[in-house]
């Protein structure tokens, strides 16, 4: 399959998800779970500005979180609600936050390189289930949700960080799901670019002499490559480095931007590991849980989930057999099997079930470090 037409079917998929009635695929957990309600907000940075413009910053954000109520569940899906692409998973639209705790602990998410929020449904409804709320921003500029992609979005990974610090200020101060969230047990969890972000927010410095030096080392790996995402970011960001808004990001690329108000991080899949020298994971203190794949040819583990669990102090680190990279995206569907290739493979042929291996983990994760 030609990478541009990889690039241009992964945008038309995340530019429309949509909620449909509840109902069968060959690829789905027919258990009956606990009821999880579905909301989002367009927040906003005003602190920065969107990429090319004068707007503040978007941050759109797709929650998920307990619920009492008992109205219709809804499949979501990604892509042409009459054909889609991917089955993202179940939830109420809307319903009001469950009353049987006042205050519940929240995680942020963060999506890999190109995609969205809604492919971490998965791991998301899971958490909802067992008592948390989670919000997952699509960053922008590195998001098809909604917007086309931007090589400032790709390129300057650091400023993925800033968002879940900004969301999580937005949060605080919502009227809906402000005051049902303990400050005291917040964490985030991100895959592949986003398992960059959240080593990043847990006090990991960026450095892109660092990465320069790894990619032209023995070590190299894919993550030196343009990804298949967007093919021609490498060739287009020397003409947007000229420019004053990238320039002044860029030079802002090797400090902390860590946020203590995050108590725990999880990495799925963490791509970028050579982007972090050892010194440069040393200031991470926090509780850190890494999960590789096995067969991961994007991100692989030798250069980066294993590289940061060597680094990080402390840092947990499990490794699932028979999946890898993209496994932690959405389940397929038949026709996204059929179109999108990399995207919807995976060596078990059984998305789901790594699904649930690697939710496990993350919620254990979470449930010992943000007790």
């Amino acid at each position: 399959m030609p990478t541009i037409r990889i690039r241009q079917l992964f945008a038309v998929c995340l530019l429309l998800p949509a909620l449909a009635m509840a109902g069968d695929d060959n690829d789905q957990d027919q258990t009956e779970v606990k009821p999880v309600g579905m909301s989002s907000r367009l927040f906003t940075d005003p602190e920065r500005t969107e990429w090319g413009g004068d707007d503040p910053r978007p941050l759109a954000t797709t929650l998920w979180y307990p619920t009492d109520a008992t109205q219709e569940t809804y499949e979501v899906t990604i892509g042409n609600p009459d054909d889609p692409l991917f089955i993202a998973g179940k939830a109420q639209g809307n319903p009001p936050v469950s009353r049987e705790k006042e205050r519940y602990p929240l995680i942020l998410l963060s999506h890999g390189t190109g995609g969205a929020g809604i492919h971490l449904m998965w791991l998301a409804t899971r958490l909802a289930e067992e008592g948390y709320i989670v919000a997952a921003v699509n960053h922008h500029g590195n998001t098809s949700a909604g917007e086309n992609y931007q090589v400032e979005g790709f390129m300057l990974w650091w400023e993925r960080t800033r968002d879940l610090s900004a969301v999580l200020d937005q949060l605080l101060e919502d009227p809906e799901f402000g005051n049902h969230i303990d400050q005291r047990r917040v964490g985030a969890a991100g895959f592949s670019l986003g398992g960059y972000t959240v080593i990043s927010l847990a006090g990991g410095i960026t450095s892109l002499e660092a990465f320069e030096a790894f990619c032209n080392s023995p070590e190299r790996d894919t993550t030196c490559e343009p990804q298949a995402e967007f093919p021609g970011s490498t060739r287009d960001f020397r003409e947007a480095a000229r420019q004053p808004h990238v320039q002044a990001s860029l030079a802002e690329h090797d400090e902390s931007w860590r946020d203590d108000r995050f108590a725990a991080v999880f990495a799925i899949a963490p791509a970028l590991g050579g982007a972090f020298s050892e010194p440069g994971l040393m200031p991470i203190v926090i509780p850190v849980g890494i999960l590789g794949a096995e067969h991961d040819s994007i991100a692989p583990l030798a250069t980066n989930a294993e590289r940061f669990a060597r680094y990080i102090e402390g840092a947990e680190l499990s490794i699932i057999d028979e999946a890898g990279h993209y496994s932690f995206l959405s389940r397929c569907t038949d026709t996204g099997r059929e179109r999108l290739g990399l995207f919807c493979t995976d060596p078990n042929e059984n998305r789901a079930d790594i699904h649930d291996r690697a939710s496990a983990k993350v919620l254990d994760f979470f449930n010992r470090h943000l007790d």
